[in-house]
Protein backbone atom coordinates (compact mmCIF):
# COMPACT_ATOMS: atom_id res chain seq x y z
CA UNK A 1 0.00 0.00 0.00
CA UNK A 2 1.96 2.84 -1.35
CA UNK A 3 2.40 4.67 -4.30
CA UNK A 4 4.09 8.06 -5.66
CA UNK A 5 5.51 10.34 -3.44
CA UNK A 6 6.15 7.56 -0.59
CA UNK A 7 9.99 7.22 0.18
CA UNK A 8 10.09 3.47 0.55
CA UNK A 9 13.22 1.35 0.98
CA UNK A 10 13.69 -0.93 -2.41
CA UNK A 11 15.70 -3.99 -3.23
CA UNK A 12 16.14 -5.72 -6.67
CA UNK A 13 16.59 -9.32 -6.97
CA UNK A 14 19.28 -10.76 -9.38
CA UNK A 15 18.47 -14.80 -10.44
CA UNK A 16 20.96 -16.73 -10.29
CA UNK A 17 21.67 -19.71 -13.27
CA UNK A 18 25.41 -19.47 -13.88
CA UNK A 19 24.81 -16.30 -16.51
CA UNK A 20 23.50 -18.80 -18.62
CA UNK A 21 19.77 -18.85 -17.89
CA UNK A 22 17.77 -18.91 -14.73
CA UNK A 23 14.30 -17.20 -14.20
CA UNK A 24 13.32 -13.54 -12.00
CA UNK A 25 10.84 -16.58 -9.77
CA UNK A 26 13.47 -17.31 -8.31
CA UNK A 27 13.47 -14.38 -5.56
CA UNK A 28 9.84 -14.10 -5.63
CA UNK A 29 9.01 -15.31 -1.72
CA UNK A 30 12.14 -13.40 -0.62
CA UNK A 31 10.36 -9.81 -2.44
CA UNK A 32 6.92 -10.99 -1.36
CA UNK A 33 7.96 -11.46 2.28
CA UNK A 34 9.88 -7.64 2.20
CA UNK A 35 6.82 -6.17 0.89
CA UNK A 36 4.66 -7.40 3.86
CA UNK A 37 7.00 -5.73 5.76
CA UNK A 38 6.67 -2.72 3.99
CA UNK A 39 9.90 -2.61 1.20
CA UNK A 40 9.05 -2.34 -2.23
CA UNK A 41 10.72 -5.62 -3.76
CA UNK A 42 11.68 -6.33 -6.66
CA UNK A 43 13.23 -9.05 -8.68
CA UNK A 44 14.39 -8.23 -12.45
CA UNK A 45 14.89 -9.91 -15.63
CA UNK A 46 18.49 -9.25 -17.38
CA UNK A 47 19.86 -11.16 -20.63
CA UNK A 48 21.03 -14.55 -20.24
CA UNK A 49 23.23 -16.60 -22.60
CA UNK A 50 20.54 -19.42 -23.13
CA UNK A 51 17.77 -17.02 -24.10
CA UNK A 52 19.85 -13.83 -26.07
CA UNK A 53 23.10 -15.41 -26.51
CA UNK A 54 25.14 -12.96 -24.29
CA UNK A 55 28.08 -13.33 -22.50
CA UNK A 56 28.54 -12.13 -18.36
CA UNK A 57 29.63 -8.75 -19.26
CA UNK A 58 26.46 -7.89 -20.94
CA UNK A 59 24.58 -9.86 -18.19
CA UNK A 60 26.50 -6.94 -16.01
CA UNK A 61 25.16 -4.21 -18.01
CA UNK A 62 21.52 -4.91 -17.89
CA UNK A 63 22.06 -5.28 -13.99
CA UNK A 64 23.69 -1.66 -13.65
CA UNK A 65 20.95 -0.55 -15.87
CA UNK A 66 18.16 -2.25 -13.79
CA UNK A 67 19.09 -0.42 -10.70
CA UNK A 68 19.73 3.10 -12.38
CA UNK A 69 16.19 2.54 -13.41
CA UNK A 70 14.78 2.11 -10.25
CA UNK A 71 16.68 4.98 -8.74
CA UNK A 72 15.79 7.44 -11.72
CA UNK A 73 12.22 6.71 -11.38
CA UNK A 74 12.47 7.12 -7.38
CA UNK A 75 9.95 9.32 -7.11
CA UNK A 76 7.37 7.58 -9.40
CA UNK A 77 7.78 4.31 -7.10
CA UNK A 78 7.88 5.59 -4.30
CA UNK A 79 11.62 4.50 -3.20
CA UNK A 80 14.26 6.08 -1.35
CA UNK A 81 16.98 6.58 -3.46
CA UNK A 82 19.20 6.71 -0.69
CA UNK A 83 17.95 3.02 0.49
CA UNK A 84 17.76 1.12 -2.32
CA UNK A 85 19.68 -2.85 -2.16
CA UNK A 86 20.55 -4.92 -4.33
CA UNK A 87 20.62 -8.86 -3.84
CA UNK A 88 20.71 -11.94 -5.72
CA UNK A 89 21.64 -15.56 -5.53
CA UNK A 90 24.95 -17.32 -7.66
CA UNK A 91 25.40 -15.57 -10.46
CA UNK A 92 22.71 -12.96 -9.55
CA UNK A 93 24.77 -12.94 -6.30
CA UNK A 94 27.82 -11.82 -8.49
CA UNK A 95 25.86 -9.72 -10.45
CA UNK A 96 24.43 -7.75 -7.30
CA UNK A 97 28.17 -7.84 -6.14
CA UNK A 98 29.57 -6.35 -9.11
CA UNK A 99 27.15 -3.88 -8.57
CA UNK A 100 28.60 -2.60 -5.29
CA UNK A 101 32.53 -2.71 -6.47
CA UNK A 102 33.29 -2.40 -9.98
CA UNK A 103 33.33 0.54 -12.13
CA UNK A 104 32.26 0.99 -15.56
CA UNK A 105 30.66 -1.26 -18.20
CA UNK A 106 27.88 1.11 -18.46
CA UNK A 107 25.52 0.42 -21.60
CA UNK A 108 25.97 2.94 -24.29
CA UNK A 109 23.45 5.97 -23.83
CA UNK A 110 22.61 5.69 -20.14
CA UNK A 111 22.62 8.57 -18.15
CA UNK A 112 25.56 7.79 -15.77
CA UNK A 113 24.74 10.80 -13.57
CA UNK A 114 22.42 8.76 -12.00
CA UNK A 115 24.34 6.09 -9.71
CA UNK A 116 23.71 2.43 -10.29
CA UNK A 117 25.54 1.59 -7.07
CA UNK A 118 22.94 -0.04 -4.68
CA UNK A 119 23.58 1.32 -0.90
CA UNK A 120 23.13 -2.00 0.53
CA UNK A 121 23.90 -5.48 -0.89
CA UNK A 122 22.24 -8.98 0.32
CA UNK A 123 24.25 -11.83 -1.28
CA UNK A 124 23.11 -15.96 -1.25
CA UNK A 125 26.04 -18.33 -2.19
CA UNK A 126 27.66 -15.46 -4.68
CA UNK A 127 30.32 -15.54 -7.11
CA UNK A 128 32.66 -13.18 -5.99
CA UNK A 129 35.85 -14.29 -6.65
CA UNK A 130 36.62 -14.92 -10.86
CA UNK A 131 40.18 -15.03 -10.95
CA UNK A 132 42.82 -16.02 -8.27
CA UNK A 133 44.05 -14.59 -5.21
CA UNK A 134 47.66 -14.91 -5.33
CA UNK A 135 48.58 -17.18 -1.83
CA UNK A 136 45.69 -18.30 -1.31
CA UNK A 137 43.61 -21.47 -1.87
CA UNK A 138 45.71 -22.41 -4.93
CA UNK A 139 43.32 -25.44 -5.44
CA UNK A 140 40.59 -24.06 -6.30
CA UNK A 141 42.06 -21.89 -8.88
CA UNK A 142 41.56 -24.95 -11.49
CA UNK A 143 37.91 -24.18 -12.43
CA UNK A 144 37.95 -20.81 -13.06
CA UNK A 145 40.55 -21.72 -16.05
CA UNK A 146 37.24 -21.68 -18.11
CA UNK A 147 35.68 -18.26 -17.24
CA UNK A 148 37.07 -15.85 -19.92
CA UNK A 149 34.77 -17.41 -22.47
CA UNK A 150 31.93 -17.05 -20.14
CA UNK A 151 32.67 -13.40 -19.57
CA UNK A 152 33.30 -11.73 -22.57
CA UNK A 153 36.13 -10.09 -21.19
CA UNK A 154 39.00 -11.17 -18.85
CA UNK A 155 37.32 -12.56 -15.42
CA UNK A 156 38.99 -10.32 -13.20
CA UNK A 157 37.41 -7.47 -14.80
CA UNK A 158 34.32 -8.61 -13.26
CA UNK A 159 35.62 -10.15 -10.28
CA UNK A 160 34.01 -8.20 -7.03
CA UNK A 161 36.80 -9.10 -4.74
CA UNK A 162 39.37 -7.63 -7.11
CA UNK A 163 37.77 -4.24 -7.13
CA UNK A 164 37.14 -3.91 -3.17
CA UNK A 165 37.95 -0.42 -1.98
CA UNK A 166 37.17 2.08 0.95
CA UNK A 167 33.15 2.83 1.00
CA UNK A 168 31.71 -0.21 -0.40
CA UNK A 169 27.63 -0.56 0.41
CA UNK A 170 26.97 -3.25 3.65
CA UNK A 171 26.67 -6.54 3.10
CA UNK A 172 25.51 -9.67 4.36
CA UNK A 173 26.32 -12.91 2.41
CA UNK A 174 24.89 -16.34 3.09
CA UNK A 175 26.96 -19.13 2.10
CA UNK A 176 26.32 -23.15 2.29
CA UNK A 177 30.06 -24.45 3.53
CA UNK A 178 30.03 -27.54 1.43
CA UNK A 179 29.29 -25.73 -2.02
CA UNK A 180 31.02 -27.19 -4.68
CA UNK A 181 29.66 -25.03 -7.19
CA UNK A 182 30.51 -21.56 -6.05
CA UNK A 183 33.43 -22.81 -3.05
CA UNK A 184 33.08 -21.53 0.25
CA UNK A 185 36.11 -20.27 0.43
CA UNK A 186 35.59 -17.18 -1.73
CA UNK A 187 32.78 -15.68 0.21
CA UNK A 188 35.70 -15.82 3.34
CA UNK A 189 38.02 -14.35 0.92
CA UNK A 190 35.46 -11.35 -0.10
CA UNK A 191 34.40 -10.81 3.45
CA UNK A 192 38.15 -10.66 4.91
CA UNK A 193 38.89 -7.82 2.12
CA UNK A 194 35.80 -5.81 2.84
CA UNK A 195 36.93 -5.65 6.39
CA UNK A 196 40.35 -4.64 5.83
CA UNK A 197 39.27 -1.20 3.63
CA UNK A 198 37.00 -0.50 6.11
CA UNK A 199 33.52 -1.90 4.73
CA UNK A 200 31.02 -3.98 6.82
CA UNK A 201 30.70 -7.19 5.64
CA UNK A 202 29.21 -10.48 7.33
CA UNK A 203 29.30 -13.89 6.54
CA UNK A 204 26.59 -16.46 7.97
CA UNK A 205 28.12 -19.78 7.19
CA UNK A 206 25.38 -22.93 7.10
CA UNK A 207 28.00 -26.34 7.72
CA UNK A 208 26.67 -29.22 5.66
CA UNK A 209 24.67 -27.21 3.31
CA UNK A 210 25.19 -26.96 -0.47
CA UNK A 211 24.34 -24.74 -3.56
CA UNK A 212 21.01 -22.74 -3.66
CA UNK A 213 20.32 -24.15 -0.05
CA UNK A 214 18.00 -20.90 0.66
CA UNK A 215 15.75 -21.18 -2.01
CA UNK A 216 12.24 -21.57 -0.92
CA UNK A 217 10.81 -25.08 -1.56
CA UNK A 218 14.19 -26.94 -0.44
CA UNK A 219 14.63 -29.07 3.38
CA UNK A 220 10.59 -27.97 4.85
CA UNK A 221 11.97 -24.36 3.90
CA UNK A 222 14.50 -24.05 7.12
CA UNK A 223 17.27 -22.30 5.58
CA UNK A 224 15.10 -20.09 3.53
CA UNK A 225 13.20 -19.02 6.84
CA UNK A 226 16.62 -18.71 8.72
CA UNK A 227 18.07 -16.57 6.15
CA UNK A 228 15.15 -14.13 5.40
CA UNK A 229 15.17 -13.79 9.51
CA UNK A 230 18.93 -12.33 8.98
CA UNK A 231 18.40 -10.70 6.07
CA UNK A 232 15.33 -8.71 8.11
CA UNK A 233 17.55 -8.20 11.15
CA UNK A 234 20.49 -6.82 8.61
CA UNK A 235 17.70 -4.51 7.06
CA UNK A 236 16.74 -3.27 10.54
CA UNK A 237 20.08 -2.76 11.36
CA UNK A 238 20.17 -0.11 8.45
CA UNK A 239 17.00 1.17 8.80
CA UNK A 240 15.28 -0.42 5.86
CA UNK A 241 12.72 -2.11 8.08
CA UNK A 242 11.47 -1.53 11.67
CA UNK A 243 9.08 -3.95 14.04
CA UNK A 244 9.57 -7.70 14.63
CA UNK A 245 10.15 -9.75 11.97
CA UNK A 246 7.60 -12.71 10.93
CA UNK A 247 8.87 -15.16 8.39
CA UNK A 248 7.09 -18.24 9.68
CA UNK A 249 4.00 -16.88 9.65
CA UNK A 250 4.84 -15.79 6.53
CA UNK A 251 5.69 -19.39 5.42
CA UNK A 252 3.13 -20.43 7.06
CA UNK A 253 0.39 -18.54 5.27
CA UNK A 254 2.19 -19.55 1.46
CA UNK A 255 0.77 -23.00 2.69
CA UNK A 256 -3.12 -22.55 2.71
Amino acid sequence: NHGPGDRRPAIVFFFGGGWRGGSPAQFQHQCEYLASRGMLAMTAEYRVLSRHGVKAVSCFRDAKSALRWVRRNAERLGVDPHRLAAGGGSAGGHLAGALGTIRGFDEEGEDTSVSAVPNALVLFNPALVLAPVEGRGEKDWDKLGSLEERMGVKPERLSPYHHIREGRPPTIIFHGANDTTVPYLTSELFTEKMKEKGNRCELVGYPGQTHGFFNYGRADNQCFIDTVRKMDAFLISLGYLEGPERIEAFVRQQSL
